[in-house]
């Protein structure tokens, strides 16, 4: 009797896994959009243009990071601040400023092994704006190497400061081995997207640079626009479906933060996971955009135009949320042209992307600590860049 119920059990188990995957809904709410005929238009166009205008970009620039970028070493700041705690601090700014999370969460893993002053961790969560950097660079380049600059200046002026206000062992936790053996193996799913990007990633980087560069893709032929908006609108939905069914969705952790590194590493499947995370967000904010636009007649622009004085301390606010994906929807909307600059800049200063999570984990207070640290310069570079016309 046992070795009969066991399936039903297991099968049960793994259906209620499915259900309780937060994840899926983006893609229930994409297809029950693409089933409604009023916004079924406006569904296609929001999902292909995410795709074209993003997806594809963020995919290419992450390919050029980690291929042609050598992996830095893991430098022990402990011996850079005997060297000279300014060199210390600049060290853990520049792998802040880095495009993704991984060298702010280098500088948290050191900080709780007792190798790394609270300095470097204020200047290293100051200068990272995580992942919404891939997008940023992917769609306005000279921006993103902006926001970067502002972030390496104001994460190495931060943590000096903080260094000479405190003690050199201020809020600095006992040494303890937080070394964990990551098993975490690439999903079903993720394998089967490698075999998809292999064969589109080449022919929609170049549909996308011609629809940047406002080329009439009618020449090639009639109906090529609708053709590339469905194959756009295909893939940006393959894109979230293998995002959502590569992770259990239960937490808030593994719905706004990027998937852990697979064993053996694999470059290629970082590449994707990255990829699928960004698009699911940028395609959320999208539909979330059209949807207040088309039945609750929102004018986000025109909002932030009559109060832009709020828009710098909105984007702070959002900062405070750990995880890259809310700050990506905050990239999306300066991208899309709806927040100013200065907005950027103040959630750019204000987010501590993905290294929150370990930081919270393993030194709740240092984490407080230092994200109230590090709004203060937040919000005096977005009032001081709004005031400036920016």
């Amino acid at each position: 009797m046992f070795t009969l119920t066991l399936p039903k059990f297991m099968s049960s188990i793994s259906a209620r896994s499915f259900i309780e995957n937060k994840r899926l809904l983006l893609p229930l709410v994409l297809f029950a959009c693409l089933l409604y005929a009023p916004i079924r238009e406006i569904t296609l166009t929001a999902m292909s243009d995410a795709f074209f205008q993003v997806s594809v970009f963020v995919a290419a620039t992450l390919f050029i990071y980690y291929y042609l970028i050598d992996r830095l070493p893991q430098l022990e700041l402990a011996y850079l601040n005997a060297k000279s705690p300014l060199l210390e601090v600049s060290f853990a700014s520049f792998l802040g400023a880095l495009p993704g999370c991984g060298g702010a969460i280098i500088v948290v893993t050191q900080f709780t092994k007792g190798q790394a002053s609270f300095g470097s961790i204020v200047a290293v969560l100051t200068a990272t704006m995580g992942d919404a950097a891939f997008l940023l660079l992917a769609t306005k380049p000279t921006e993103g190497l902006l926001i970067m600059l502002i972030g390496l200046t104001i994460g190495v002026a931060s943590g000096s400061l903080v260094n000479a206000l405190h003690k050199s062992d201020f809020l600095k936790p006992e040494e303890k081995n937080v070394e964990q053996e990551c098993e975490c193996q690439p999903s079903k799913a993720i394998i089967f997207s490698k075999s998809i990007w292999q064969v589109v990633l080449i022919p929609s980087l170049i549909i996308a640079v011609l629809i940047a560069l406002n080329v009439d893709l009618q020449q090639f032929g009639v109906g090529t626009d609708k053709t590339i908006t469905f194959f756009g609108a295909a893939m940006a939905l393959f894109a979230v479906m293998t995002w959502a069914l590569s992770s259990k969705g239960k937490s808030y952790q593994d719905i706004t933060c990027e998937e852990e590194a697979t064993q053996p590493p694999s470059k290629l499947y970082k590449v994707l996971q990255d990829t699928h995370f960004v698009t699911a967000w940028v395609v959320a904010s999208f539909m979330l955009f059209e949807i207040l636009v088309t039945f609750a007649g929102v004018d986000l622009k025109a909002w932030f135009s009559h109060y832009a004085y709020l828009a710098p301390m909105i984007a702070v606010l959002i900062g405070f949320l750990p995880g890259c994906g809310p700050q990506i929807i905050v990239t999306t909307l300066y991208i899309q042209g709806i927040i100013p600059f200065s907005a950027l800049a103040a959630n750019a200063i204000s987010n501590d992307g993905d290294a929150l999570f370990p930081a919270i984990a393993m030194a709740p207070k240092a984490a407080l600590i230092a994200t109230i640290y590090s709004a203060v310069p937040a919000v005096l570079v977005g009032y001081g860049l709004y005031f400036y016309g920016v």
